[in-house]
């Protein structure tokens, strides 16, 4: 996987719009019925980060970043400001935040994910670029301690501990985390007259699969 462990400037990425994409094929049937299907398991997530741009100053950060992953060459992080927490945005994370697995006796690794629930129907995110230090874990409603308890790989989401969690036992965690994700583009495309003059450049960024 070409993925650069470096996050797009925060400061750039904040104002961006986008969101998650989901595709659903359908199919119109000859009584004006529909059939739904999606293909895709997970949604993925598209951004334009030219939005976010300031100054001048801001454009030569934006195309510094975009030579350094060779355009579309290398992934990296994106903060999603709109979605970047294992909790409400206006809470810190805690470790009771979402449920990660129960335990067996057995099992040492779990990969972090986040819960999206809405009535009675839920989606479950795999979550694999936590940030560093931000990883919060416990077993049976008790708080663990990184590097002693337990590692995080923050390179693909999954938490080792150092014990099996016990038969039965709930493992939880909170964090913050990233999206992996590309630029959408070879190409960036500016002008400094029309830049002053309140135009920025679309700068698209698509999330990858890792």
């Amino acid at each position: 996987m070409q993925f650069h462990e470096v996050r797009f400037p925060a400061n750039l990425s904040f104002g961006s719009v986008g969101g998650p994409e989901r595709r659903t094929e359908i199919v119109t049937l000859a009584n004006g019925f529909e059939e739904r299907n999606s293909p895709w398991a997970h949604a993925r997530r598209r951004y334009d980060a030219g939005v976010g741009l300031r100054s001048l100053d801001d454009v030569e950060a934006l195309i510094a970043f975009f030579e350094a992953r060779r355009g579309q060459l290398f992934g990296f992080r994106w903060k999603d400001w709109a979605d970047y927490k294992s909790c409400p945005a206006s809470r810190a994370p805690h470790f009771l935040d979402q449920r990660i697995g129960i335990g067996d006796g057995v099992r040492t690794d779990f990969p972090l994910s986040k819960l999206y629930r809405s009535g009675l129907n839920d989606y479950l995110r795999p979550i694999a670029k936590p940030v560093p230090g931000t990883v919060l874990c416990g077993v049976g409603g008790d708080p663990l301690v990184e590097t002693v308890h337990y590692e995080v790989d923050h390179t693909t989401g999954v938490v080792t501990f150092a014990e099996p969690p016990g038969q039965g036992a709930e493992v939880t965690a909170g964090f913050e985390f990233d999206v992996p994700v590309r630029f959408d583009t070879d190409r960036i495309q500016t002008s400094v007259a029309s830049f002053q003059a309140g135009e920025v450049p679309t700068v698209p960024v698509v999330e990858v699969r890792v």
